[in-house]
């Protein structure tokens, strides 16, 4: 009996110190998280700030916030000032100073991608929300998401080397189910390269430049700037005269103006879900896509 006690106590022991060793990762995005996990698997202990149904740019300060930056070993950023309205303040606070731009904590994904829309000349107010640094909707590339994960596979491995090849066997599966999840989703779009959508804001770039889709137009007549009802207008003319017929808008953007637009030009209105957990169900980066790419075929037909 003091053998099997021992014994038990010994494996509860070990259970306890391997789950207090997951590395500690907090994420600006769920789309952050959901790669962190499939790379990461059961050595990582991930969270992420934002939430799929939430606009990125404006995410609300919590104080749970800051007790996950405080605890964390690795903070994952969008970049290109995605985040810059409301995560520098909550880094301040945390005072983990291991989790700081430059330290070995801190992980700038953008870094290592393709970026689009770089602006050219200067930037400045009167232009809306535009980011100087470049679109920083990447993430639904998935070309990026495997840029991304490689990125994190290296960031992983320098603050855990012992688990390297863990990592590695992780992000080539990652790879291999990303490459032919990648086919599907470019056969069901094939039909369709070429089409002319309008989007409500301009978060879909490297989505539309993967599978061929030709963005003409916003909703906003620019970018975090309400529509107007001379745009709106000017929107009408240009749906029905290049005809158009799909309409894609993001969870979180008032739907009144484009189902008005729709009402005028027989467009259709497809929500379409920029992050991972925007919707029940949608709960990793393959189901998010699956999902995307099925609602927008069938808006397209």
């Amino acid at each position: 009996m003091k053998r099997i006690i021992l014994l038990f106590a010994s494996l509860a022991l070990a259970t306890n110190t391997f789950a207090a060793d997951k590395l500690k990762v907090v994420t600006a995005t769920e789309d952050l998280a959901s790669l962190t996990r499939e790379v990461g698997g059961d050595r990582v202990d991930v969270t992420s700030i934002g939430k799929g149904y939430q606009d990125p740019h404006f995410i609300e300060p919590k104080p749970s916030f800051l007790l996950l930056l405080k605890n964390a070993d690795l903070l994952e950023v969008v970049g290109l000032e995605l985040e810059i309205g409301w995560l520098p303040p909550l880094l301040d606070q945390s005072r983990n100073n291991n989790i700081r731009p430059g330290t070995a904590g801190y992980l700038d994904v953008s870094q290592g991608v393709e970026i689009l829309d770089r602006p050219t000349g200067a930037v400045n107010r009167s232009m809306g929300d535009v980011h100087p640094m470049g679109n920083p909707h990447y993430w639904l590339d998935p070309a990026n998401a495997v840029r991304i994960s490689i990125q994190i596979r290296n960031k992983l491995a320098q603050l855990r080397p012992a688990e390297t090849a863990y990592f590695d066997q992780r992000l080539n599966d990652f790879k291999i189910r990303i490459n032919d999840a990648n086919k599907r989703w470019l056969a069901l779009m094939a039909p369709y390269r070429g089409a002319k959508v309008i989007t409500y804001h301009n978060s879909w770039p490297n989505f539309a430049h993967h599978f061929g889709l030709n963005v003409i137009d916003h909703v906003e007549p620019k970018p975090g700037i309400p529509p107007s009802p001379s745009h709106t207008l000017d929107l009408i003319q240009l749906i029905k005269r290049e005809g158009v017929k799909a309409i894609l808008m993001e969870p979180y953007f008032d739907s009144k103006t484009p189902q008005s637009i729709a009402e005028k030009t027989g467009a259709k209105v497809v929500v379409l879900y920029p992050s991972v957990g925007g919707k029940a169900g949608l709960d990793d980066y393959f189901k998010t896509f699956d999902y995307d790419i099925n609602e927008l075929v069938k808006a397209l037909k």
